[in-house]
């Protein structure tokens, strides 16, 4: 039917902006992700990144439902030249002002569209810290490469499905791989799209029900990071 981006909380929204501004210093990593771009990056639109929950053996449903969102990763598109901050955020002007005052162009949130994708070139990471929201780093690359893709599928998927679905990313650490989670509103309705570089014997891009390809996975050893010789 739909695929559905929520908003994220203001102060995630706040802290990439902060980061993104002309007078701000990024790190070098940062920095170095937007080193071919010719300006800031704006905020296209936020995933919530989730972790599961429990031990493997409590079962896929069960870390599944229980997973809880640890941060949200933006997308970043080049900012158009000449592109006004003059359109409101939609939202009560919670997180659209800057630091003199302008507003932002507003993020993309309720049903999603594949409406600006092309211009992705970065993501930013922000995790929950004691104090809040924090923005982490910058990253592109293939799993970067790979979301965008994930999400053109999932919007493909929605259109030809009954449930409303939310776009989520689901890390999968011990197989050094992330997947796109398309959260439904029913048990059951949940699908994983898995990113690429996916899972030994897992294909890339092939949405499965999420119990099914956890439990593929639990069943698998986990990945082991490669070591370098000489």
């Amino acid at each position: 039917m739909t695929l559905h981006l929520i908003q994220p909380p203001d102060g995630a929204l706040r802290a990439v902006r902060r980061a993104l501004a002309p007078e701000a210093e990024l790190p070098p990593s940062s920095a170095a992700v937007l080193r071919h771009s010719a300006g800031r990056p704006r905020p296209l639109l936020a995933l919530p990144v989730h972790a599961l929950a429990g031990p493997a053996e409590s079962g896929p449903a069960s870390r599944l439902a229980g997973a809880e969102c640890t941060g949200w990763r933006f997308l970043l598109c080049e900012t158009s030249p000449g592109e006004a901050a003059t359109a409101p955020c939609g939202h009560g002007g919670c997180a659209g002002a800057g630091p003199g005052g302008a507003e932002h162009p507003p993020l993309t949130v309720g049903e999603f569209s594949e409406d600006g994708l092309d211009g992705v070139v970065a993501a930013a990471e922000v995790v929950d810290g004691p104090d809040g929201p924090a923005f982490s780093h910058l990253s592109a690359g293939p799993f970067l490469d790979s979301t965008v893709r994930a999400l053109r599928q999932a919007w493909q998927l929605a259109h030809g499905a009954p449930a409303r679905y939310e776009p989520r990313l689901l890390p999968l650490p011990e197989h050094y791989a992330s997947a796109l989670w398309l959260h439904g509103g029913r048990p059951g309705e949940d699908l994983l799209i898995p990113l690429a570089p996916a899972p030994l014997g897992v294909a890339a891009h092939q949405a499965l029900p999420a119990a099914e390809l956890l439990a593929r996975l639990e069943r698998s050893p986990a990945a082991r990071a490669t070591a370098l010789i000489g």
